[in-house]
C-alpha cells in the first residue's frame, strides 16, 4: 500500500526533494524527477514579494508538467498577505501548497515566519485552518522539531495541524537554534509517526546523506518517506540510487564522466533558458563541486566554472574536464 497526500497516490516511503532557496528551480527540479523524485517542491516563496508582484517571487510560480506532483511552498507570518497569496499561487495550478514553518535563516524569523512561528504554536494552527479553508488544494506543512531543545512539541504541533487539515507534515530533525548544525535527531519524528492518533504521512528531512540512512530512516524509524535536500546538490542521481539501493540491497554504479559532464551541461543550458545567461551561470555554480567531487587535482577546472560570469567559457571547462578526465573512474 502505497502513501497518499490527499489523493495524490504515491510509491511506499517515497522521496521528496526539499525546497530549497537558490537550488529547488525548475531545471534542477527536472533533473531530479528524471532521476526518480517522486515529489517536487519549489523554492520558498515570500507571501509578501507574491501579493507585491515582486518578479523573483513571481518567478518562482513557474511549474511544469513534466514535474507533477509538484509542490509550491509559500512563507509568512500574516495571515491577509498569506490567503492572498493562496489565490495567486492557486492559479499556477500545484498538486499541493506547502507551508514553510521551518526557514531557520535571521531575514525570516525576524518577522515571524518560516521557523520564527515555531515560537507560538497558536499562531501556526490559526493560520494554517485559515489556509486550508481557503484552498481545495491540499496543503502541506515543513516543520523543524521546534525553537530550541527546550521547546520542542513536535508531537503536539503535528497533531494540531493535522487537526485543522493538513494532508502531510515534513520535519526537519534540527531545531531553528541547531540551524545546520549537529545531527538531525529523528527521534522525535518517529514519536510522531507513531502517535496513534497521527493518520498521515510523516516525511522525515535531515541527514538523509547515503542510501543507508534513507533505509534506516524507512525501516528503523517507521516513517513515511524521505525529503532530500543537500544531498542531492549537483547530484541529481541520488534519488535513483536510493531506489535502487531499496530495491537490490547494493550501491548502484555512480554516473560515468560522461553522464556527469552531460547532465551538468543540460542544467546550465536549462537555467539559462529559465532565467537568463547571467543568473542562469551564476545560480548553477553552487553545483559544480558534487557533479566532480571525487576528482583528484580538480580545483583548477572547478574554478574556471565557478568564476566565469560566460557560458561559453563554463561549457568550454566542461569540455576540458571531459578530455582531461573522460577516463575517470567514480568510486
Amino acid at each position: 500500500m502505497g502513501v497518499k497526500i490527499g489523493d495524490i497516490e504515491l510509491n511506499d516511503f517515497p522521496l521528496l526533494l526539499a525546497p530549497m532557496e537558490d537550488v529547488s528551480d525548475p531545471p534542477f527540479r527536472a533533473l531530479c524527477k528524471e532521476q526518480g523524485a517522486d515529489v517536487v517542491y519549489t523554492e520558498f516563496i515570500s507571501s509578501e514579494g507574491l501579493i507585491r508582484n515582486a518578479a523573483k517571487s513571481t518567478m518562482k510560480l513557474d511549474i511544469y508538467e513534466k514535474e507533477r506532483p509538484v509542490g509550491i511552498q509559500i512563507f509568512g507570518a500574516n495571515l491577509d498577505s498569506m490567503l492572498e497569496a493562496v489565490d495567486i499561487v492557486e492559479k499556477s495550478n500545484p498538486d499541493i501548497i506547502d507551508i514553510n514553518f521551518g526557514c531557520p535563516v535571521k531575514k525570516v524569523v525576524s518577522k515571524g515566519a518560516g521557523a520564527g512561528i515555531l515560537k507560538d504554536i497558536c499562531l501556526m494552527e490559526s493560520l494554517t485552518g485559515e489556509i486550508v479553508k481557503r484552498t481545495k488544494i491540499p496543503v502541506t506543512v515543513k516543520t523543524r522539531l521546534g525553537w530550541d531543545h527546550d521547546s520542542i512539541r513536535i508531537v503536539e504541533v503535528a497533531e494540531r495541524l493535522q487537526d485543522v487539515g493538513i494532508k502531510s507534515i515534513a520535519i526537519h530533525g534540527r531545531t531553528r537554534a541547531q540551524m545546520y548544525k549537529g545531527e538531525a535527531d529523528w527521534k522525535p519524528i518517529a514519536a510522531v509517526k507513531n502517535n496513534p492518533r497521527m493518520h498521515i504521512p510523516v516525511f522525515g528531512n535531515g541527514d538523509v546523506n547515503t542510501p543507508e540512512r534513507a533505509v534506516e530512516m524507512r525501516d528503523q524509524y517507521g516513517l513515511d518517506g524521505a525529503m532530500i535536500g543537500r544531498a542531492s546538490i549537483g547530484y541529481p542521481w541520488f534519488f535513483k540510487e536510493v531506489k535502487h539501493y531499496f530495491k537490490t540491497g547494493e550501491h548502484a554504479a555512480p554516473p560515468t564522466m560522461e553522464e556527469r559532464v552531460a547532465v551538468a551541461r543540460r542544467h546550465l543550458e536549462m537555467s539559462i533558458a529559465w532565467k537568463g545567461e547571467k543568473l542562469g551561470v551564476f545560480e548553477t555554480r553552487r553545483h559544480y563541486t558534487n557533479y566532480f567531487r571525487g576528482i583528484p587535482n580538480f580545483k583548477p577546472f572547478r574554478m574556471k566554472m565557478v568564476t566565469s560570469d560566460h557560458s561559453a567559457d563554463v561549457f568550454a571547462a566542461m569540455d576540458e574536464v571531459l578530455e582531461e578526465f573522460g577516463d575517470f573512474q567514480f568510486a
